[in-house]
């Protein structure tokens, strides 16, 4: 009797490490090459989306601020900002191109000074051509900025984990998380563009008419420019993924196929 149990646990932990291997076996297998060769792309799509959005965030060319040329000077003012920064910079006239009525644009070489937004440590407005920041519409385009990334962070680590561990079910929580990084970077570009006007309608309550070398014009710049591109590209490689956390036929137990008739 002794003996028998023996033999029956041996035989019990023999089956539990089969099982085990065999689980093993199945978490490692559970992508198929074709589907491996699908997600790999997918995440290339996404690794371009993200490289965008972390250029554009990290950068400060959302938008540029010029001065009008003609103010009596043989200088003038122009700025760029983005989320984190403003660069102010004097430009010499004979550098800006005829055909601009505006200072600018603001990659001409000239005098610079860049600073941090002062409302990330010590709460105070920003001034920018005799006009105040809104600090609560700038904060909230960062937070909704670094959201996008800590979330699109999340998408790529679930991704890696689809590839190297065939975790299937990695997938649908990559494709939420691609998409929703996608969805707030969209997002926190428009709540800069809305911060962007609130400064362009502010102006001193002490001057009655804005001096003419301090009517400013804008354009947004090319860091906005990737900011748009990855967030759109963030949501389509979410898309992609979703469509390959689905199975194979998704539609065949709904629309079966009717067997034709002869006339």
């Amino acid at each position: 009797m002794m003996w028998s149990n023996f033999f029956m646990q041996e035989e019990d932990r023999r089956r539990a490490a089969r099982g085990r291997r065999h689980a093993q076996g199945q978490l490692k297998r559970g992508l198929t090459p074709e589907q491996e060769a699908k997600t790999k792309l997918a995440l290339l799509l996404a690794a371009v989306g993200a490289t965008l959005s972390v250029l554009s965030v990290g950068t400060e060319f959302w938008v540029e601020l010029n001065t009008y040329k003609a103010n009596g000077s043989a200088v003038c003012e122009a700025a760029h900002l983005g989320l984190w920064k403003v660069c102010t910079k004097r430009l010499w006239q004979a550098d800006v191109p005829v055909d601009r009525d505006t200072c600018g644009p603001a990659e001409l070489p000239g005098e610079a000074n860049c600073t941090y937004f002062k409302f990330f440590t010590t709460g105070e407005n920003a001034r920018i051509f005799q006009r105040t920041t809104r600090k609560e519409v700038n904060l909230a385009a960062a937070v909704i900025a670094v959201l996008g990334l800590v979330v699109m962070a999340l998408g790529c680590l679930c991704i890696i984990m689809v590839l190297s561990k065939g975790a299937e079910f990695l997938l649908r929580v990559g494709a939420v998380c691609f998409g929703l990084s996608g969805l707030l970077l969209l997002v926190s570009v428009e709540v800069f563009r809305h911060s962007v006007w609130a400064l362009l309608r502010d102006r001193d309550a002490d001057l009655p008419e804005p001096r003419l070398g301090l009517r400013l014009a804008f354009e947004f710049s090319w860091s906005l420019g990737c900011g748009v591109a990855a967030g759109l590209i963030l949501l389509l490689g979410g898309g992609c993924f979703l469509l390959l956390s689905l199975p194979a036929r998704p539609w065949g137990s709904l629309c079966p196929k009717r067997a034709h008739t002869a006339a």
